[in-house]
């Protein structure tokens, strides 16, 4: 878990209020947005609550972080995926969608460390005209961590197939 600025295990608590400002409890002062975001990349971990009703609203906030990102022309998410996310609300598997994204993530964040220590490693010692083409020895397989995610997310959608056999027919003939 990620600590909050006071360096424990509580997390900083940001209020939101109906004039839209967000104040930050632990330091006695208004932050921004932008201000929460470096807080996620810093690691430091908060929650958001609305003023008026005590309501914990951090999801809300975080949601609005991304689209702030995504609208500064830093894009992170693929048109397609967002879609396919979209499709998902009110689908009978939606409860299963959110565990699966986060394991993926942790999957990918996990491998993207290796990823940079590998990069890391193979510029070692290159001189500057070998770092035009540096070889990449040990950097791992992108088909093969996709095709691992793919079966992941397979092995998740046949756990729920028992139950969905119906669905899944009637989902192919409205297809067709």
């Amino acid at each position: 878990m990620a600590k909050g600025k006071n360096g424990q295990n509580d997390p900083t608590v940001i209020k939101k209020y109906a004039n839209r400002r967000l104040y930050d409890t632990g330091r006695s002062s208004y932050v921004t947005l932008d201000d929460l975001c470096e807080m996620v990349k810093d690691g430091i971990d908060f929650v958001v609550y609305d003023a008026k009703e005590g309501k914990d609203i951090t999801r809300s906030v975080l949601t609005q972080i991304i689209v702030e990102q995504e609208s500064k022309g830093e894009n992170l998410l693929p048109t397609g995926f967002l879609k396919n996310l979209i499709g998902f609300y009110g689908d009978n598997i939606q409860s299963i969608v959110p565990n699966y994204l986060e394991q993926t993530l942790e999957t990918f964040v996990k491998n993207q460390e290796q990823v940079r220590e590998q990069i890391n490693k193979s510029f070692e010692g290159i001189s500057p005209i070998q770092n035009m083409f540096p070889p990449m020895p040990g950097t791992p397989d992108f088909e093969e961590m996709s095709r691992k995610n793919m079966e992941m997310f397979e092995s998740t959608m046949r756990m729920f197939m028992p139950f969905n056999a119906e669905y899944g027919d009637d989902k192919q003939k409205n297809q067709k």
